[in-house]
């Protein structure tokens, strides 16, 4: 006979991710070539705001052209701050109104899709996907059995021929030769 009982634990009550593809612009003039695009120290932390999940981020990004046709380089260097919100699916029976952990992970760390110039403006596409799980308490449902099962008999593999024959290997003198020989 079993019976249930309730358990209560932290699991993964809700669970997202979302694609992020967004332009940005910044100024230089004078720019021949673009050479090379890089984006780097991507940083990012995740909270709840209301029912939707938040994501403040921050990662910089590094030109690299060439100027006076094609015989200087230098690096523009910018530094490109985001916020955005998810609707995360969230189970039927979770809370969100009690304690809750926002983990964010980086399924693709941004990176630079394409670079462009034009009038002394250099633009570029960044992509990133962000995934976000909601950590809370859950109840949990067990099957408690209420029998506690028997012991098994445990038998060893020893004979009692075996037992006799180790009984009369035994030499009962031994200790004192070792004596008499020290």
């Amino acid at each position: 006979m079993s019976s249930f009982k309730e358990i209560v634990t932290k699991a993964i009550i809700g669970k997202g991710k979302k694609y992020f593809k967004n332009n940005y612009s910044v100024e230089a003039s004078g720019v021949t070539n673009v050479l090379g695009c890089w984006v780097i120290n991507h940083k990012f932390k995740g909270y709840k705001t209301g029912e939707k999940i938040g994501v403040d981020g921050s990662f910089d990004v590094n030109i690299w052209y060439s100027y006076e046709n094609d015989s200087k380089t230098a690096v523009i260097n910018k530094n490109i701050k985001y916020n955005d919100l998810f609707n995360v699916k969230v189970r039927e029976d979770a809370d969100l109104s009690g304690d809750t952990d926002i983990i964010v992970r980086a399924l693709k760390q941004p990176s630079c899709l394409g670079v462009k110039v034009n009038n002394g403006i250099v633009s570029f596409d960044i992509e990133k996907e962000l995934g976000v799980e909601i950590v809370g308490e859950t109840k949990m449902k067990i099957a408690i059995e209420d029998d506690e099962e028997p012991w098994d008999e445990i038998y060893d593999d020893i004979d009692d021929e075996a037992l006799k024959e180790i009984d009369e290997s035994i030499n009962l003198e031994y200790l004192e030769e070792i004596k008499e020989n020290n």
